[in-house]
């Protein structure tokens, strides 16, 4: 099976039996319509797996994004303000239904634009997306009930107004909805900024939106790189800045804010420890270490990056997880047996290279399976760094490739103790046959989310976010709705 881009032939791809239609030129999504940017500038955003150009995006400009916010103000205090909580949720249940019938297409598209492995993009990534929709709807009708206090003395559920969203490269399609479920469904509108790297799959969100009949003006979506995202931060008639990405862009936003009325809600990086004790379950650990680091490449800012094993099972962990990485298969995202994908981008590419080079010199040692690596495209064989220290730059820095570091320790709170000891706290996992272990570790490790005997479960109903230089709020669950209403008397 092939698909076609533009007539051209583009690849085998085993999984991929739909033709995905990529436009040769993608406008910008403004109060319910597609423009050009108005100083016609455009860039190309490119296949990772094999270097080839895929479609020229709008570079939307400061007059943009000024056009874009005005079309949600206008939304805002038009038509959706007369919208009830019920209306809306009906716009997000057709949302999440055309997403369902449409989940291959954008499967596709998300791993030619990002370079996922399909498998993930269809399995995992397309159904959370419809999820969080769904779940979103439910709530849109019942704001009055969801807070604690609403009511009391004459106390209204109100949306904050106009929010500015920025989302990353690395789940373009899910940030979206984690982003635009919870905004809709308190009554807000929406301008959006999706990475310059993954564009295509929030503008084929958009066509969905356009599709469920969503008003206009309620969702507009301005593509660009650095300098859009920051034209959207800093309008001064944006009500709510929600950022998905890098700490050090989240600091230099949070300061941009500062001395405002902007609210916001900031999801940062992440440096988990995935924590193994010596009565785990070893083979099922292995398996949720693999889960861990490699899924999406490590590309992920809750990754478990920092593996800390007990002393007296770390030669069998560590012997048994490398003969599981010499089974991982990398190469075509689009083919359904690949296990990992390409790299983002050619400067993450050479950041996690970089990185590795690093560990090598301060004295810890690389590992590497005997994996084939395509020679085209930007790719990387799943690595692990042994005899690593707590002050090594890889230990301590957010890799965000397939790259895990290995400690060894001897107690709990010794496991502890290395666990918090970096500046994130967005994630971090357990594995152990005791409760008493489990819930000690769970309890004492800083990070915002903690799982226990499996690793990357999520759910629209759990609240996901950090501590400490992971980020400021939460997403998904009752607790992504507190960011984007507020109580008037």
């Amino acid at each position: 099976m092939y698909d076609f881009i533009n007539g051209n032939e583009y690849a085998p791809a085993p999984e991929s039996t739909a033709i995905v239609n990529i436009k040769k030129k993608y406008g910008l999504y403004i109060g319910g319509k597609w423009v050009d940017a108005q100083g016609k500038k455009t860039f190309e955003t490119i296949n990772p797996a094999n270097q080839q150009v895929l479609s020229k995006v709008a570079d939307a400009s400061k007059a943009d994004v000024d056009a874009a916010v005005k079309a949600a103000r206008k939304a805002f205090e038009g038509e959706w303000s007369s919208i009830s909580g019920a209306e809306r949720g009906k716009y997000l249940y057709r949302i999440a239904r055309i997403l369902q019938e449409r989940s291959r297409e954008f499967a596709v598209l998300e791993s030619m634009d990002g370079g996922k492995p399909i498998r993930e993009s269809r399995d995992i990534d397309i159904p959370l997306v419809a999820a969080h929709f769904f779940y979103y709807a439910g709530w849109a009708d019942k704001l009055d009930f969801a807070f604690p206090g609403a009511g009391i003395g004459g106390q209204k559920v109100k949306p904050v107004g106009v929010v500015g969203q920025v989302i990353p490269w690395n789940f373009p399609l899910m940030m979206a909805a984690w982003k635009i479920a919870p905004a809709l469904a308190s009554g807000n509108t929406v301008v959006l900024k999706p990475a310059e790297t993954t564009s295509l799959t929030a503008l084929l969100l958009a066509e969905v939106i356009e599709e469920a009949g969503v008003p206009a003006g309620v969702v507009n979506i301005v593509t660009g790189a650095g300098d859009t995202g920051k034209f959207v931060v800093g309008h001064p008639d944006v009500n709510k800045v929600a950022f998905t990405g890098s700490t050090c862009v989240g600091k230099h936003i949070l300061k941009s804010v500062a001395g405002t009325d902007k609210s916001y809600t900031l999801e940062l990086g992440g440096k988990a420890a995935h924590i193994i004790m010596d009565d785990a379950a070893i083979d099922q650990a292995v398996e949720g270490i693999v889960n861990g680091i490699f899924f999406n490449q490590g590309h992920v800012c809750c990754a478990g990056s920092r593996l800390l094993v007990q002393e007296g099972v770390a030669d069998k962990v560590v012997k048994k997880l490398q003969k599981r990485m010499e089974t991982l298969i990398v190469g075509n995202p689009l083919d359904k047996n690949t296990d990992i994908g390409a790299i983002n981008s050619k400067e993450q590419l050479a950041k996690i290279k970089s990185l590795v080079k690093t560990a090598t010199k301060e004295g810890a040692t690389v590992w590497q399976p005997g994996t084939s690596v395509p020679r085209k495209g930007n790719f990387y064989p799943p690595t692990l760094i042994l005899d690593c220290a707590q002050s090594h730059t890889v230990v301590q820095e957010e890799i965000f490739g397939p790259v895990l570091t290995i400690q060894t320790f001897r107690t709990v709170n010794e496991a502890v103790e290395k666990a918090n000891n970096t500046q994130y706290g967005l994630s971090g996992g357990v594995w152990s046959d005791k409760g008493a272990k489990v819930f000690k570790l769970t309890d004492n490790v800083k990070a915002g989310i903690m799982w226990a005997n499996t690793y990357n479960a999520f759910d629209p109903a759990s609240p996901f976010g950090g501590f400490k230089e992971s980020g400021i709020g939460r997403e998904g669950g009752l607790h992504g709705l507190y960011p984007y209403v507020k109580f008037n008397a």
